[in-house]
């Protein structure tokens, strides 16, 4: 698929869904689907004037006081509204009364029927059916007590959203600056932030001086973003002139007209979104309830059978019930639930170990039933911080080398070249270390400074050493901040040759940008006049590091001449009044968020599982699709349209789509495809990449994956991914790099953010699964050996050789603790091999595991049982004709 282009591919947004499948919307109930839809944000498209109209505000006034206070009474205050919340009362009552509990508690209220009974009609009455009903009760509310207290997903979601929300808001009425609350905060209020701030409400910018915001959490861009009055994009999660509720404001300074507060922004869509979906049952639960269905029918119809019987047979009625009771109590696993919680509890502590936090019991199996991934790019498969990769000076790329020990260096550091592209990277550079951090190794270092910045500083303190020392040799006098009108950023210094008092002007910027300003280029260190051909292989060099992803930045440098600027000179960078053009170009660095380690090791194993590993990722097609290929998502050999396009020389419109195993999506043709163009594009292609996606975008694809049957797991760290991360079947956030909201959301945490542990939990899921089998196994085999002894005393009338209070010993006792020993089964030895489970065919419980628990091995037990009963008998004189 394509990034930016029409072809016969186009993805829908949910306002194309089937209509029959939309359920009846709850009165009260926020419209999910209206939520799903896009931002409709339109303001950017506007000019301020018609914005100012819009919202009855004043570009320089702000609001009035009054018009403000009337805006506040009708728009409600600027903050996130909780979504109504369940009692705890009933959530308790759910666990009590709930599945299986309710079978249980119908024997215990029998039991205590059959012994008012007995009271009443004998004088005395065993107190076997009150013990018995006593027990009962006692297991289901210790178990639903325990299943209360595991329910971690009563979530806190919207807690973790509103600390995201700013405290304080500086606006402009009435001509004024005035601190309020956020929530004061109204639409068509004018407000100011600056760096360190967080943006109180989704704002128009009007104007900005080096504003940077943080959009990571919200888009998944690594980079901060430049903010500016000019609309760059129709998308608004794309242009510049809209800054979003609850992201930072990271340098600069801003200024804006909100256009949206509350609930009413993009992050209180993501919130409400999030905290509105409804997640559905685990794998595990359905098949526990399938479980329970065929035993209940087992249970009920033999009880039943049975009570006919004994009244035919001429027992009382009151025996008859007991009888009832009896085959219910003997055929149900009253110590199953117990049994299944405990494996499911050790099972998650084996994770916890190995760096998987289960939140929710049942997500350690539903982990081991994926079949499709879908991750986050920045800071899941990648390391969230930019890192240079590669730099071309002396008409060369090499390989730029960021270990400790520098060990894979592939040029020679002594190149004059070298030397001065690294100057000018330490030298117009604005980031520094943080104090205190000498013991602290480089890369691991905290930066004061943007990412691009701190990737360059961090790479030339490991080559050259101190950058601090260098600057405090060449001591800066002038600089131009980088903005995006110049495209560069400049800085003037003296330098460290103290026969020569030349000040040094280095440069460095937009590529492009850069080589317009220059008339030279330096070579093996020299100055060489720039001509066709060296133009070429810059542009050759530019557009290969660029194809890869990776963020470039190109480099120049000129000494000023003396006679013009002499020592003491009075550099002015507001009006420029010294020599920008006519410099030296000396290379260029370029930087990617470059994929964790263990990552292309972790999609393999997924792949030779039969996982279907899919990035959906907020950050630009091409910086995806170097990293899907960078970490085996897309696989080598597999092409795109697009490569096969420029493989056999055609425009891409004439590529059959199908021909290409793989695809990269952009979001803007997500927007346009229908449904089943969606469902098309799923099954069809096996390694995809969803480029641009929004929030609620990434839910659309997570509802695709499951409409095809899969079982979804989403990782992420962001509250983009929130909404994804709560629909998913199970949904895994980063532990450290991960926001509050994303860990509520998500059923499983990455302790150590790494992508490689979701491969040790699909292998514990999937021996859970094989192990709980086992378990159900034996439990079940006790059933026939404690119902034959009842059918016997029915009909033949021997004494009855197990009572009722004995089948419940056996099954809350003896048998619980090998059940559970199973738990600790080694894995087979293909188990990661394996095509993931079918829910709808490989089912915990089936023919086969009843067949063997049954009819072969329940029928060994019950034939040993009577072998055991009769011999003992016959030894105190009672034979089996006597009985």
């Amino acid at each position: 698929m394509g990034y930016g282009r029409s072809d016969s591919y186009r993805v829908a947004t949910t306002q194309d869904k089937d209509k029959k499948r939309s359920p009846k919307k709850k009165p009260g109930v926020k419209d999910m689907d209206e939520l799903k839809k896009e931002v409709p944000i339109t303001e950017h498209k506007m000019s301020i004037e018609e914005v100012c109209r819009k919202f009855q505000t004043d570009i320089v006034q702000g609001l009035t006081n009054a018009r403000a206070a009337e805006f506040l009474v009708r728009d409600g205050p600027n903050a996130l509204t909780p979504p109504p919340t369940t009692p705890e009362w009933v959530k308790f009552c759910r666990q009590l009364f709930g599945g299986f509990s309710m079978l249980l508690w119908t024997g215990a209220i029998l039991c205590f029927l059959a012994y008012a009974i007995q009271a009443a009609t004998e004088d005395d009455p065993a107190g076997d059916n009150l013990y018995l009903g006593i027990v009962l009760t006692a297991v289901v509310v210790i178990t639903g007590c325990f299943s209360y207290f595991q329910e971690a997903k009563s979530s806190k979601i919207m807690e973790s959203f509103k600390n995201m929300v700013p405290q304080q808001a500086l606006v402009i009425r009435e001509g004024e600056k005035v601190q309020i609350n956020a929530e004061e905060v109204v639409a068509g209020d004018l407000i100011e932030v600056k760096g360190g701030d967080r943006i109180p409400a989704d704002v128009r910018v009007v104007s900005a001086h080096g504003c940077k915001v943080d959009n990571s959490s919200l888009t998944g861009e690594s980079e901060p973003q430049s903010r500016s009055p000019d609309c760059t994009h129709d998308n608004p999660l794309e242009t510049r002139n809209v800054a979003f509720f609850s992201t930072n404001c990271v340098e600069g300074t801003a200024r804006g007209l909100v256009i949206c507060t509350g609930d009413r922004t993009v992050m209180g869509r993501i919130a409400t979104l999030t905290s509105g979906l409804e997640t559905g049952k685990t794998p595990i639960a359905k098949e526990i309830e399938h479980f329970i269905q065929i035993i209940t029918g087992v249970a009920v119809f033999l009880g039943v059978t049975f009570f006919i019987l004994a009244i035919v047979l001429g027992y009382s009625w009151l025996e008859a019930v007991i009888f009832l009771i009896g085959i219910i109590v003997a055929n149900v696993p009253e110590g199953l639930l117990a049994t299944v919680t405990v494996c499911l509890t050790l099972t998650a502590k084996r994770m916890a170990k190995k760096n998987c936090l289960v939140k929710n019991l049942e997500a350690v199996e539903t982990l081991g039933s994926t079949s499709t991934i879908c991750s986050d790019k920045t800071g899941t498969l990648t390391q969230n911080r930019m890192t240079v990769a590669h730099m071309w000076f002396d008409n060369q790329i090499h390989e730029a080398d960021t270990t400790e020990d520098q060990s894979g260096a592939s040029f020679d550091k002594s190149s004059v070249t070298w030397q001065s592209l690294a100057r000018i990277a330490a030298l117009c550079n604005r980031a520094q270390f943080k104090a205190g951090q000498d013991s602290v190794t480089i890369l691991k270092r905290d930066v004061a400074g943007d990412a691009s910045e701190t990737a360059l500083l961090k790479c030339i303190e490991l080559c050259c050493g101190s950058v601090r020392a260098m600057r405090d040799r060449n001591k800066k006098v002038a600089e131009i901040p980088f903005n995006s009108t110049n495209k560069y950023q400049l800085s003037v210094h003296e330098t460290e040759d103290v026969n020569d008092n030349r000040y040094l002007l280095v440069m460095k910027g937009a590529p492009e940008r850069i080589l317009d300003r220059c008339s030279t280029i330096m070579l093996q260190g020299k100055e060489q006049p720039m001509d066709d051909e060296l133009k070429e292989s810059f542009q050759s060099a530019y557009m290969e590091l660029g194809g890869l992803g990776e963020r470039v930045l190109g480099f120049c440098h000129v000494m000023l001449p003396e006679d013009q600027y002499p020592k003491g000179f009075a550099f002015d960078c507001d009006d420029v009044n010294f020599q920008t053009d006519n410099l030296c170009f000396v290379g260029l660095m370029s930087m990617i968020d470059p994929p964790r380690a263990a990552v292309p090791d972790a999609v393999g194993k997924c792949r030779s599982a039969g996982i279907k590993v899919i990035m959906v990722t907020g950050d630009h097609p091409i910086t995806a699709k170097a990293i899907a290929k960078g970490v085996g998502i897309i696989s080598e050999g597999n092409e795109t349209v697009e490569d096969i396009a420029a493989r056999l020389n055609i425009p891409v419109n004439q590529v059959n789509p199908r021909d290409a195993k793989a695809c990269v999506i952009h979001g803007t043709d997500l927007k346009e495809l229908s449904q089943d163009q969606m469902d098309d594009i799923l099954r069809n292609h096996t390694e995809i990449v969803f480029a641009r996606t929004s929030p609620q975008q990434k839910l659309i694809i997570v509802e695709g994956c499951q409409r095809q049957g899969a079982i979804v797991a989403v990782t992420g760290d962001g509250v983009n991914d929130s909404p994804a991360l709560k629909k998913a079947d199970i949904g895994v956030a980063m532990g450290i790099s991960g926001s509050d909201v994303s860990k509520q959301a998500a059923d499983m945490i990455l302790l150590d953010d790494n992508f490689a542990s979701i491969v040790t939990g699909v292998e514990e899921g999937r021996l859970i699964f094989d192990n709980l089998k086992k378990s159900i196994a034996y439990t079940l085999t006790s059933n026939i050996p404690e119902i034959t002894p009842f059918l016997l005393f029915i009909i033949v009338n021997i004494p009855l050789p197990l009572g009722t209070i004995t089948i419940l010993c056996i099954d809350l006792g003896t048998d619980m603790v090998p059940a559970i020993s199973l738990a600790y089964e080694a894995a087979e030895s293909d188990i990661m091999k394996r095509q993931p489970r079918n829910p709808f065919r490989d089912k915990l419980v089936n023919e086969r595991l009843i067949s063997i628990a049954y009819g072969q091995i329940g029928m060994i037990q019950a034939l040993g049982g009577f072998f055991a009963y009769f011999v003992i008998l016959a030894e105190n004189g009672f034979l089996p004709t006597r009985l």
